[in-house]
């Protein structure tokens, strides 16, 4: 694995002034002479040039987040034949850039995590050597690591036995209890250093990896999280067409193809690809084609959970897909429970 390297600001008066002459606006920061490294690094990997409207861009890492060709060219080499063994250059490429400490930068690497995760996990179940792939996904692994502290993802649970502040302590029931700390509800456990990838700790990382992709989701581009909905779909390994074929042979051939792409799914990646497809569905940002790939995957692993009886999965993904069809019939009335009315009539 190569080692992590910074590119540094031009020393020559000539750059400086050729540049300063086309972009007076920018200034050379740690930020933007990263990116531009990133970009001529990733220059030499891809098959073809790299637009220059990256590098002439006035925020570079922004630019490579967003543009459509270069995503669609990176995710092909990710899951072509032979990819992301020891000297890929391309895992090398995506090491070092999250490596980068860079927020944009590391983004960029969150951005091709679906499509890294699809190619790792097919093959890791043929017990291929993947060392490029798992030094991405450890980078990324030790990065919540550091970051989270030693301390498990919480949330706190509702629970009428503890005072409010809205009504008066029962002591009985308070002194019955026992108990005076919130309940909490362990979202992801605390997390131990791991140098190497072992089978028993896959889906440990690659679960971490996703639940990163989660936290980062509002600045992920909408193309990324569709791509993880179709592989959600090709992981569940059902099937939700409902077309009927005639054709026996190639309807025989698209179930192989189907069972195929089924992985194990335990608890540990299966909770945050639920919440990655449950903001898909609801969160703020309306996209009617990332809505239906959130959908068809819901359903999909709706079926796969019913298959494995996992009543976790049954629950959560029966949740996802009524609240998705409930937003699409119309004639349902959306109720807020929370919202008072006004009214002249007085209730006794």
């Amino acid at each position: 694995m190569t080692e992590e390297t910074e590119a540094t600001p031009p020393s020559s008066p000539t750059q400086t002034s050729l540049t300063s002459h086309h972009k007076p606006h920018i200034t050379w920061s740690d930020s933007y002479t990263k990116s531009i490294h990133a970009i001529d690094s990733l220059s030499a990997i891809l098959p073809s040039p790299l637009p220059s409207s990256l590098s002439s861009s006035e925020s570079p890492a922004t630019a490579l987040l967003h543009n459509p060709q270069v995503s669609a060219s990176i995710s092909s080499l990710l899951r072509r034949p032979g990819s992301g063994v020891a000297d890929d250059p391309l895992c090398a490429w995506l090491y070092d850039t999250f490596h980068s400490s860079e927020p944009q930068l590391q983004l960029v690497v969150l951005r091709f995590l679906p499509a890294l995760t699809a190619a790792y996990l097919s093959r890791a179940a043929l017990h291929q050597p993947l060392a490029g792939f798992e030094s991405v996904l450890l980078a990324i692994y030790s990065h919540e690591t550091t970051a989270r502290g030693g301390q498990a993802v919480t949330a706190s649970i509702p629970d009428m036995a503890h005072r409010s502040v809205y009504h008066e302590a029962n002591k009985q029931v308070e002194a019955k209890n026992g108990s005076t700390e919130l309940h909490l509800a362990v979202i992801s456990p605390s997390l131990e250093p791991h140098g190497t990838v072992r089978s028993t700790r896959r889906a440990r990382i690659v679960g971490v990896a996703m639940e990163l992709y989660y936290s980062k989701i509002y600045q992920i581009p909408v193309g990324s999280r569709i791509e993880f909905c179709h592989f959600c779909k090709i992981w569940s390994g059902q099937d939700d067409s409902e077309e009927v074929n005639n054709d026996e042979d190639i309807e025989e051939t698209n179930k192989e193809k189907v069972r195929k792409g089924r992985m194990n799914l335990p608890w540990e990646l299966l909770q945050p690809m639920l919440r990655i497809l449950g903001h898909c569905l609801m969160g703020p940002e309306k996209n009617e084609e990332l809505f239906q790939a959130a959908l068809a995957a819901c359903r999909c692993m709706r079926s796969r959970a019913m298959r494995d009886i996992n009543p976790k999965a049954i629950m959560a993904t029966t949740s996802l897909v009524k609240l998705a069809e409930r937003a699409i019939d119309t004639s349902v009335e959306v109720v807020d429970h929370t919202e008072i009315t006004m009214s002249n009539v007085i209730t006794i």
